[in-house]
């Protein structure tokens, strides 16, 4: 028989219930931890992310720059930012050297301050013998402008014929990159050197080792640099150094200038002043008129580097939108601004969608061809004082009052007379084209274009001229005319002045005074130089038709000399009338052209008529 305690009942209840417990509570404690190892592992993910954008390693030049920087880039034509290897081989500038520690700086929305470059001074002296020391360069602010590219001339080796190894040619190891240096090649087949961790762009030939320029030169040359840029607190984070070994008086310099791609302008972190960035364009006065002239020289940083940079949509929509209205401007204006040709600007237009499919991609030959274009229109509008006041709206007006007209002068205005009329006219189209001692390109390639055809034709009149006048001297009669012999001479004598001056002003001014608007600057500041200035040039592109009208004149004195001295009383008395009228309807475009006209002179007439027929009354009354 079992009996039953009455408090095991009680007992097993309270094992039940603590069972349960003690099972929740573990399961509650797990669940617990694991939510909590969670949230740790992802607080030390975003970390960890932090970090890396935060801080770029020590290989990298520009560490401290914002976290949106690679954005920022890729929305400019600035070079992408790489983030430097981890490897130990592929360390920038020297593989064997120890690496200086970058130090915090708080990332800010779009300026930091210029971080300690990462080029190393303690290079081995085996690696790199000439290594200068630092403090011992000497550092001169120059413009893209002034980059020797197109002046150096490299002569090359007579060597023997070259040897081509066995299977496909592989040429890789000429396009690696040392210490940092990557070679490449400009559309137009320049080469140059750009270090993609510290954004440095030279044409100085690195990996030469016949240069006295070597790599531990550049390194410490990079590092003095922003040494001294430091000094100037705010820089962007997609600022680019160029560098540029220049010899100036014997001494050893190096010109820079570093490029901001925001604002689409170069800079220095010290005042600079410099005939070469004015480009001869006087009265500079304001920030935003020089602001053209930065940008200007900004197109040409990318023009002379234009490899390994994405295209933005919106510099070319800008720079479809100023084509197209220079287009418009060309069609309905005789005065246009624009330097370029209405065909040019057509040929423009029908790059412009091509353009498009580059796009957001890394096409270097695009991006030269947009620099090109937008540097061209940036210097235009500076030289006009675009936004200034008092801004050249039409290609006559003048900014100086150097080209409003002056009186002439005793000697211009007697051989205006002599010359028929011709320097004149010469000299209103040449003020036309040379405007505060500025050329219109525009207008003296149609001015070259004019005078071209016109000189055309006088060699052929002053060719047939030359014949008239020697077959005439065969002529019996005229034999025996001195004086319309000697008329003759002087009718051969112009024309064949003519015809050699056509010929010669031909050959000048297609040789080389049309070949840039450098060229035809030059040549017009030496001929405004001269005794008359530049009225000299007009009446020299007068001669040659100033002479031809005077063969033909001489011609007609000889014919007059030989019909009026052959001919009978009837002859004479039939062609003097048609001679006169000959003479009053060729003389009539000459006067006109002069402003003399028979309407203006009619009150002048009548007034003389008055004074004969009163001076003939009263001679009459007299008698």
């Amino acid at each position: 028989m079992i009996v039953n305690m009455p408090g095991g009942y009680h007992m097993r209840m309270f094992i039940a219930w603590l069972r349960l417990s003690v099972r929740n509570t573990i399961f509650r404690s797990y669940t617990s931890l694991l939510a909590f190892l969670l949230r740790l592992i992802r607080h030390c993910q975003i970390f960890v992310s932090r970090k890396k954008r935060t801080f770029r390693g020590p290989d990298l030049a520009f560490s401290s720059h914002p976290t949106d920087q690679e954005n920022k880039t890729q929305e400019t034509l600035a070079v992408p930012l790489l983030k430097a290897p981890r490897s130990e081989g592929l360390n920038p500038l020297a593989s064997n050297t120890q690496s200086l520690p970058i130090p915090s700086v708080p990332s800010t929305p779009s300026y930091i301050a210029m971080p300690e470059p990462s080029f190393h001074t303690t290079v081995a002296a085996t690696m790199l013998p000439h290594a200068a020391a630092p403090g011992q360069f000497t550092f001169t602010p120059i413009i893209p402008g002034q980059i020797r590219r197109y002046e150096r001339n490299q002569f090359q080796d007579q060597n023997e014929d070259f040897e081509i190894q066995k299977g496909p040619l592989d040429y890789s190891e000429e396009l690696v990159p040392v210490s940092g240096w990557e070679p490449l090649t400009h559309p137009e087949g320049a080469l140059f050197f750009y270090h993609s961790y510290d954004r440095v762009f030279t044409d100085v030939d690195v990996r030469d080792p016949g240069s006295a320029v070597t790599m531990g030169t550049m390194g410490e040359v990079v590092k003095e640099a922003y040494k001294e840029a430091r000094k100037a607190h705010t820089f962007h984070a997609s600022v680019e150094l160029t560098l540029e070994h220049m010899e100036v008086d014997g001494e050893e310099k190096w010109g820079y200038y570093f490029v901001d791609h925001d604002r689409h302008v170069i800079f220095w972190p010290e005042p600079y002043k410099s005939g070469d960035l004015l480009d001869n364009v006087r009265g500079v006065k304001r920030k935003s008129h020089i602001k053209y002239a930065l940008e200007s020289q900004y197109w040409l940083h990318i023009e002379l580097f234009p490899n390994k940079r994405f295209l933005p949509q919106y510099v070319l929509v800008r720079l479809k939108e100023i084509v197209m209205f220079t287009q418009a401007d060309n069609i309905t204006s005789e005065k246009s601004l624009a330097t370029f040709t209405p065909d040019q600007v057509s040929s423009m237009l029908d790059l412009m969608d091509p353009l498009m499919s580059s796009v957001d991609k890394e096409h270097e030959h695009s991006v030269w061809i947009v620099a090109r274009f937008m540097g061209d229109f940036c210097s235009d509008k500076f030289a006009n004082f675009c936004g200034q006041p008092g801004a050249r709206l039409d290609v006559d007006q003048s900014l100086y009052g150097d080209s409003v007209p002056h009186p002439k002068s005793v000697l211009f205005r007697v051989m205006n007379v002599i010359l028929f009329g011709s320097p004149d006219a010469q000299s209103k189209a040449l003020h036309k084209i040379w405007v505060d001692y500025t050329i219109v390109q525009r207008r003296w390639k149609n001015f070259i274009n004019r005078l071209n055809n016109e000189w055309n034709g006088y060699t052929i009149f002053s060719t047939v001229m030359l014949a008239v006048d020697i077959s005439f001297l065969a002529v019996p009669p005229v034999q025996n005319q001195v004086p319309a012999i000697l008329v003759l001479y002087m009718s051969t004598l112009c024309a064949l002045g003519s015809l050699v001056i056509s010929l010669v002003l031909a050959g000048q001014v297609n040789d080389s005074r049309r070949d840039s608007a450098e060229s035809v600057a030059s040549f017009m500041l030496e001929m405004s130089q001269s005794v008359l200035g530049l009225e000299s040039l007009a009446l020299m592109l007068s001669l040659p038709y100033a002479l031809l009208i005077w063969g033909m004149a001489f011609f007609a004195a000889a014919l007059s000399t030989v019909i009026y001295c052959t001919s009978d009383v009837v002859t004479i008395s039939i062609v003097s009338p048609i001679w006169a009228a000959i003479f009053i309807l060729s003389t009539w475009p000459v006067l006109a052209t002069n402003s003399i006209h028979v309407s203006h002179m009619s009150p002048w007439i009548a007034k003389q008529m008055s004074y004969f027929r009163s001076w003939w009354v009263a001679t009459r009354s007299h008698f």
